[in-house]
Formats: C-alpha cells, structure tokens, sequence
C-alpha cells in the first residue's frame, strides 16, 4: 500500500509540474468543442439558463414555496451538472486517451487534469449564470455566501480523485461507461436538484438523507438559501472526500502502469 501511494504521489507530481501541457490541452479542447459555432462557448451558459428555466416553469411550487425556488434549482443544476459531467465522462477517460497513452510517456495525472479543466471552465460559465439568477430572483448577497465557496472549492478538489476512480472503473469494466450514464439520468430523479424534501413522504427522505450527492448540493445551496452553515453536510462531503482521494490514489498507484495494456 505504501509503495502504492509512493507511486501515486510520484505521478501527481510529475503532471504538476507538466500544468502547462494540460492547461493548454484543456483550453484547446472546448475551443474544438465550439469551433465555427456563432456564440462558442457561450452556448454552455444559454444552455444552463434553457434548463435553469424549463425546471422552475414546470416545477415551480404555488404558494410561499415559490419564493427562491429559482436559486435553489439554480444552485442544484449548477452542482449536479458538473458532477455527472466529471462522472460520465471519465469512464471512458483512458480510452478516448489511448493515442497519448501508448505513444508518450506522460504522466497518467495528466489526463486527469485535462479532463478536470475542461469540467472547470464549462462549469465557469454555468456559475455566471447561476449568480445572475440568483440576483435578479432577488437572493440578497450575505457573509453566508463564503461558505457555499467553500462548498464549491471543496468540490474542486476531489474532482481529480472522482475522475481518478471513474477512469479506472471504465478501464477494468468497458461496459460501466453505459451503466454510468444510465444511473446518474435515473438519480437525478432521487437526487434533490429540482425537488425539495417535505420530511412526509418516506422514499423522497430516504432518497434525500441516504443520497450523497445531496450532501454535496446542500454545501453549496444550504448558505444562500437559508443563510446558514451546513455542518453535517460538509462533514459528510469532507469524509467522502477523503474516502475517494484514499482509493484514487491506490489506483493510480497500483494500476498507473498497467492501463496501457488494459485499454
């Protein structure tokens, strides 16, 4: 285990000190992504706001339940869009890859970096959108508000670990890239993103108290809707955390040398 994590260490190192080879790549990558459309990469922040929109028109309580449900989906779709974006498409990470792979000897943390990036910069344009909803649907900005970027940043840093772990998943089983997907479009649905929990109906509070990903939500939605520290979540968001760096980092140690073989 510990020549494993040695390993591990070995390899971030490496891809940080390479950080301008993987910013470059990442940059060029959603410039291709957008490349000859009209708005660019502007069309990632008209697509939050379409779904940001869609979701409180057809959603949206009656009543005093009215009130904020716009910054609460914005903040939920905000939240859950990136994660299943760094979920689904590291699962097939090494194999999209494999060119660089096999014909470089870069470090496999590169890869994981660019990728992360990517999710970042998409996701820069999704927080752009997410604060100018949350200022026109009245949200008044407070002190509380610095915990929910400290939720945010607490995301930030165990995206390389998720996408760690979910890269070795789609190598050793091909087929979890579908069942991923699959998964994370049904669990939306059991997530609270767009539904808030009433404590009455028993599978809505069992899907919100047992589902992590609420927790993740709640980091960064919880001090802008309520004003308040949410102190269980980050606990159970922290542990978490901690939990998939642990396994990242035996993967990538163990396995880092294998997976050119393996893809």
């Amino acid at each position: 285990m510990i020549a494993a994590l040695n390993g591990a260490v070995d390899d971030i190192s490496k891809a940080m000190k390479l950080h301008r080879v993987w910013i470059a790549l990442a940059h060029e990558d959603i410039g291709d992504q957008h490349r000859r459309t009209t708005l660019g990469p502007l069309w990632l922040l008209v697509n939050y706001v379409a779904f940001v929109g869609t979701f409180v028109f057809v959603f949206q309580p009656a009543g005093k339940d009215a009130a904020g449900y716009s910054a609460y989906v914005a903040i939920g779709l905000l939240v859950w869009f990136y994660l299943m974006e760094v979920m689904s498409t590291s699962v097939a990470l090494f194999q999209r890859e494999e060119s660089f792979i096999e014909g470089t000897t870069l470090p496999l943390f590169v890869y994981v970096m660019r990728l992360g990036l990517q999710s970042v910069i998409r996701a820069g344009y999704a927080i752009a959108g997410c604060v100018a909803i949350l200022i026109l649907s009245g949200s008044p900005v407070a002190i509380s508000w610095l915990w929910s970027l400290a939720g945010l940043l607490l995301i930030l840093v165990v995206t390389p670990a998720l996408t760690t772990v979910f890269a070795f998943l789609g190598t050793f089983f091909p087929d979890s890239q579908f069942i991923v997907g699959n998964l994370l479009r049904v669990g939306m649905f059991f997530t609270p993103v767009f539904w808030m929990n009433n404590g009455q109906d028993p599978i809505q509070k069992y899907a919100y108290e047992w589902n992590p990903f609420t927790y993740f939500l709640e980091i960064v939605r919880l001090p802008i809707i309520n004003g308040e520290f949410p102190a269980h979540a980050f606990v159970v968001t922290i542990t978490a955390s901690l939990l998939t760096w642990v396994v990242a980092l035996l993967l990538l140690g163990r396995y880092r040398k294998q997976v050119v073989f393996l893809i």
